[in-house]
């Protein structure tokens, strides 16, 4: 197993902490040097704040834990790909390296409806590698959905 796919692991498990207190299953880990500095998973819906994005709060703690915004050098592993307010939050912050896992087809700001995080008018860029451990991560968010439905169709009846 290589890094990415290891990191991504983690990131997996932030994101069934998320699904198991009814958040959008989406997990974050943000390493430097081999090493996690920080991890966060979607709380959204849990503190009723839209910007409570899983990269967002990972990037949020990180800056905390080392003292400085800048993450020159850090690697962000995520489940999902960032939407624009992450993609932003990363170039902001100097992250170095994105990974991530699903493909994001309605705000994916990482190489599907467009790449903000390799715009060279930007100060900085980030490398992107999409579609590490996709198949899992994508089945995390389609079943989350799957019984949000049924559910939503149970309480109709």
């Amino acid at each position: 197993m290589n890094k990415d796919d290891y990191y991504m692991g983690l990131a997996i498990e932030e994101a069934k902490r998320a699904e198991a207190i009814g958040e959008v299953p989406i997990g974050a880990i943000l390493v430097m040097d081999d090493e996690v500095v920080a991890r966060a998973h979607n709380l959204r819906e849990t503190s009723q704040r839209s910007v409570a994005h899983a990269e967002v709060l990972v990037i949020d703690k990180a800056c905390q834990k080392l003292g400085t915004w800048r993450l020159e050098k850090s690697t962000l592993y995520v489940t999902l790909e960032p939407c624009p307010m992450c993609a932003g939050a990363i170039v902001l912050s100097r992250v170095d390296r994105v990974v991530y896992g699903a493909t994001d087809p309605k705000a994916g700001c990482a190489g599907t409806l467009m790449n903000l995080l390799s715009e060279e008018r930007f100060n900085h860029q980030a490398e992107v590698v999409s579609g590490v451990r996709q198949e899992e991560c994508s089945h995390l968010l389609s079943s989350f959905f799957k019984q949000l439905r049924e559910k939503k169709k149970q309480l109709k009846k």
